[in-house]
């Protein structure tokens, strides 16, 4: 009787684990910054450094962020993009500049918990690049080690020989220049698809979509005319993962692949800081 009620017991205490291991936050409570994601166009990191082309480059080689000049102007560059009159040689007509999306994170003893809203677009009516997934979301993180990551978010992964860009190699994935895991310099990645399950990987010297061990549910759907997207992943995860501590800032930056799209064709954010506890651009508290 005594062993019945021993494992009986474990077994409650196992299952109330892995309930309060999923246990979201009160969403109603966390506070949301909103976030605007421009379509960029071609607008690789050679871009950006580039003095002859981008008036940004010298105030970046003062350590100037991204977000610090251009966050209040981002949907008026994505109208110039998506349009074609700037920065892009193949426009989708129809193709939303901008959305505008409420990001809210939160964490506990063993996860971090982030959620993502937005108002879907209308269609554009293109090509169906990706026909399983009419939405996709993705988030990356990165410690502090690769450079100008934190003045420039993920646009430290896009560069010009990137598969999608103009004239590249269909093979050649997003990357890390100099990157590897060893040495830390690379991005946790996780991507939330709409049809298909959720990815959690990395970019370093390439992109791999697969190995991670951080990530434990990442669901979304559409209501109405707003999409919500929720992510939970472990604070300590495995290879490829970024390991997240209180009181600690992160490089964070996010991208949204709407309409069918993939590759260069999605809406991205400029680069912010994700902080546990800690002042950030978003604050996730306990």
């Amino acid at each position: 009787m005594n062993i019945r009620f021993t494992a009986l017991a474990a077994g409650l205490a196992l299952a109330l684990g892995a309930g309060s291991a999923l246990a979201a936050p009160d969403w109603a409570k966390v506070p949301a910054k909103k976030i605007t994601v421009f379509y960029p166009g071609v607008s690789p990191m050679e871009w950006i450094t580039k003095g002859t082309e981008h008036g940004g480059a010298k105030a970046l080689k003062k350590g100037e962020t991204c977000a610090g000049c251009h966050e209040k102007e981002v949907a008026d560059m994505g109208k110039k993009m998506a349009s074609g009159q700037k920065l892009e040689p193949t426009p989708i007509a129809g193709k939303a500049p901008s959305i505008a999306v409420n990001v809210q994170a939160a964490y506990d003893d063993a996860n971090l918990y982030l959620r993502f809203s937005w108002p879907k677009p209308a269609a554009a009516g293109g090509t169906k690049m990706d026909a399983a997934n009419a939405v996709k979301l993705a988030y990356m993180l990165e410690a502090n080690k690769v450079e100008l990551a934190g003045q420039s978010g993920c646009w430290a992964t896009c560069h010009t020989d990137a598969r999608t860009m103009p004239g590249a190699a269909d093979t050649k994935t997003k990357y890390v220049t100099g990157g590897s895991l060893a040495s830390g310099k690379y991005y946790d990645l996780v991507q939330w698809r709409s049809k298909e399950k959720a990815l959690d990987g990395y970019v370093a010297d390439k992109r791999v979509m697969e190995g991670g061990k951080a990530l434990v549910e990442a669901k979304g759907d559409l209501k109405g005319d707003t999409w919500t997207v929720t992510i939970t992943r472990k604070l300590v995860g495995g290879e490829g993962d970024v390991n997240l501590e209180a009181g600690k800032v992160y490089n964070f930056g996010f991208a949204i692949h709407d309409d069918h799209t993939s590759g260069r064709f999605h809406h991205v954010s400029l680069g912010y800081t994700l902080g546990l506890d800690a002042k950030a651009d978003i604050t996730a508290t306990k």
